[in-house]
């Protein structure tokens, strides 16, 4: 089965149903570590409900520091941290409160393009080329510039951890 493709350029992709459910099964599993050792469950305050709304989410390591890459663009999840002022938790074997620093959309493609590499290596260059195509609308061969051209499309954040 094919990624959701968020590679349309749009301020907000609701996700698909079959992702909202795939949802109840994956934050049990990365909030246990049950995941592959990338994968966390972000939680995050709902900005309107004020409700903790938690999504499973790879985290990306890029020269010392841990970044999550907002696969959909605008998410709910993105929204929500910025609604919060970056305040969120990550969980994955333990209760980490942590605070998420946009990075400008200048800085993007190099955390992009490690995200990539990355998926590569866990997933295979098949997988790779499809999450590559589906989630960003690149070529397997993509360059640098290419990832340059749609990085303000897709928010990224540094993780900094609290305490």
């Amino acid at each position: 089965m094919d990624p959701q493709n968020y590679s349309a350029r749009r301020d907000y992709r609701p996700p698909a149903a079959w992702y909202q459910r795939l949802n109840l099964i994956g934050v049990p599993l990365t909030s246990l570590g049950l995941a592959p050792r990338d994968a966390v469950t972000l939680e995050v305050r709902g900005r309107t409900s004020g409700k903790p709304r938690r999504t499973p989410i790879l985290r990306t390591a890029y020269q010392g520091n841990e970044y999550l890459v907002a696969l959909a663009g605008e998410a709910q999840w993105v929204r929500n941290v910025r609604a919060a002022s970056g305040r969120a938790i990550l969980r994955r074997r333990g209760t980490h409160h942590v605070r998420l620093e946009e990075v400008p959309a200048a800085g993007r493609a190099t955390v992009i393009a490690e995200y990539l590499r990355l998926g590569r290596e866990r997933s295979g260059e098949a997988a790779a080329a499809k999450q590559a195509r589906c989630y960003f609308g690149l070529g397997p061969d993509a360059t640098t510039g290419d990832i340059e051209a749609i990085a303000s499309y897709y928010p990224v954040f540094r993780v900094e951890y609290e305490g």
